[in-house]
């Protein structure tokens, strides 16, 4: 699938690049980065990161414990992000990096990576994933932060300010999509759906849209201060139905972005299904499949989810002085 060049405008909910707000260090690397998209297929906005199932790229490459965390990202949409937007050596971040995937698909390709994570489970599995990266010779650097990423400059050393190559997150999704399943003499019984036992109401996958949204363009704002000149924010999002109707979670987390002080540049896709033979082969989970069915059989036409969004950030620029503008 083909970029929209300057030639033909901005599209919908893209921004304008031709503008000088965009900004000369994001211009250069946009130029470096269009170059290998027409050259590479790697560099497609289209990124087959789904041609294996999940749990097959985590074998052997994560503790067995990884798969408790309810809505894991797939390593290989962590590595296509980190092999296309940085060079080895580069600094990662993920401020909500859960069981860590990001961090470890960072130190396998030589970056160094920090992750921030508000519950300790999640955070001991997350190093438990860098010590076995590093058992299995990756050769970056990585470290776990405990805390709220909503107060993320509160936790982060002042002296990593502006050094960040890249952020790689994702904010939580509804529970429909979350858990696994397993038969029970009832019928299926869902477990590991929850971020913790549901007493804290602290994790961001307790709140409402609204909510999230707020305390998302909190996050994206420490990520902006962050981010070093020609850094990039990659956060992969896409929309669940509640009750029936669309939350449109992508939307809002480019309308978060653009509060924190963050343009948007690109808007990617990160395959869940399988290219073969030129054609899509879906890898739904047990809960996209029973909600499919119900809608169809209510008369809906829903169907399967084959991809999420990738949304691509660069620092905004004030376009009367030229400088940054970060939250």
């Amino acid at each position: 699938m083909p970029k929209r060049t300057a030639a033909e405008g901005p599209g919908p909910q893209e921004p304008d690049n031709t503008s000088p707000a965009a900004g000369e260090d994001y211009a250069d690397r946009h130029r470096e980065y269009e170059g290998r998209h027409r050259a590479d297929p790697e560099g497609l906005s289209v990124w087959a990161t789904a041609q294996s199932t999940g749990p097959v790229q985590r074998r052997g490459r994560y503790v067995p414990e990884s798969v408790k965390h309810p809505a894991r990202m797939l390593p290989a949409i962590a590595a296509h992000a980190i092999g296309a937007y940085t060079q080895s050596g580069d600094l990662v971040l993920d401020p909500m990096c859960g069981i860590g995937t990001t961090l470890v698909e960072a130190v396998h390709a030589g970056r160094d990576a920090f992750g921030i994570e508000y519950e300790p489970q999640w955070s001991n599995i997350a190093d438990a994933n860098i010590r076995h990266a590093h058992d299995q010779g990756a050769s970056g650097r990585a470290s776990v932060i405990r805390g709220d990423a909503t107060r993320l400059m509160s936790l982060v050393p002042k002296a990593l300010t502006g050094q960040v190559a890249l952020v790689v997150t994702s904010p939580p999704y509804g529970p429909t999509v979350h858990g696994l399943v397993r038969p029970g003499e009832g019928g299926v019984v869902k477990y590991d759906d929850r971020y913790n036992d549901g007493e804290d109401k602290g994790n961001l996958a307790y709140r409402d849209l609204t909510g999230l949204a707020d305390g998302f363009a909190q996050i994206l704002g420490g990520c902006a201060t962050l981010l070093r000149p020609g850094g990039v924010v990659i956060v992969t999002a896409r929309p669940w139905r509640k009750r029936g109707e669309l939350v449109d979670l992508p939307s809002a987390v480019i309308a978060a972005g653009l509060r924190a002080g963050l343009v948007p540049i690109e808007r990617c896709i990160a395959l869940l299904a399988a290219v073969r033979d030129g054609h899509l082969v879906a890898r739904p989970s047990f809960f996209q499949l029973q909600q499919v069915r119900k809608a169809r059989a209510g008369g809906v036409p829903m169907h399967l989810i084959a991809h999420e969004d990738v949304l691509v950030f660069a620092k905004g620029t004030s376009p009367e002085d030229g400088t940054e503008v970060v939250a």
